[in-house]
């Protein structure tokens, strides 16, 4: 089986999606953000989503794909291609790496249509590429940055913090309403807190829900305060 088919043969996951062609540069502008704001990954271009094979045109696929990075997204996603043949068609393979520049924002509107949601961050997930809450931005911002949220520990987020050791999954509007937070104020504590490891944040039919990730590194942080870890880390 040749090297394409192998990867085909994958099927669509976390790291790979599958486009017949792109004939829409601010969709596939998701996708490419989506990659860049995750773990990185590839696309097949001319390959059917049952895996059949339709083959491109390279040179035009090439064409839409710089214009989907460059113009539809924000800062611009890099990429690399490579084409292949099987069964005598074209397939593109468009390799995106995990992003030291995310956020990427893709534009999901025309200007004629400019609003608070023209731009929006995407991540992937399984074979999906999902919009991105604001928590989710700020972890990636406060990932590559030295400069954090102040951390303020209190009586009620002590009982944010009881309710994730009995095992609740917690939404945004719980973390506001148990904290006592404004909203600005919940996003910097979430996304401080999945940044240090200390929760998880996973996607629900009911938006993003907030859980425990690691009940020692919760006793670390009460007990020794924020300055005990270093930006990005648990350990």
């Amino acid at each position: 089986m040749s090297y394409v088919m192998n990867m085909i043969a994958e099927g669509e996951h976390q790291r790979q999606d599958f486009k017949t062609r792109v004939d829409d540069a601010r969709k596939i502008a998701r996708t490419l953000s989506a990659f860049a704001n995750t773990d990185g990954g590839r696309l097949l271009i001319g390959v059917k989503d049952d895996g059949s094979i339709a083959g491109v045109n390279a040179e035009e696929e090439y064409h839409m794909l710089n214009e989907a990075a460059q113009a539809h997204c924000r800062p611009a996603v890099p990429f690399e291609v490579q084409v292949w043949k099987a069964e005598f068609r074209t397939v593109l393979e468009v390799q995106v790496p995990r992003s030291a520049a995310r956020p990427h924002f893709a534009e999901t509107a025309s200007s004629a249509d400019a609003g608070p949601e023209r731009w929006q961050a995407f991540l992937r997930r399984a074979d999906e590429n999902l919009k991105a809450n604001p928590v989710m931005v700020k972890v990636w911002q406060y990932e590559m940055r030295t400069d954090r949220p102040e951390f303020r520990y209190d009586q009620y987020i002590g009982k944010v913090f009881q309710a994730w050791r009995e095992g609740r999954s917690l939404q945004f509007r719980h973390v506001m309403r148990k904290g006592r937070l404004h909203p600005e104020e919940a996003e910097d504590l979430l996304s401080s807190l999945v940044v240090w490891g200390i929760i998880d944040m996973e996607p629900t039919r009911r938006g993003f829900v907030y859980q425990l990730a690691s009940e020692e590194a919760l006793d670390r942080l009460e007990t020794h305060g924020a300055d005990s870890f270093r930006w990005g880390q648990v350990g």
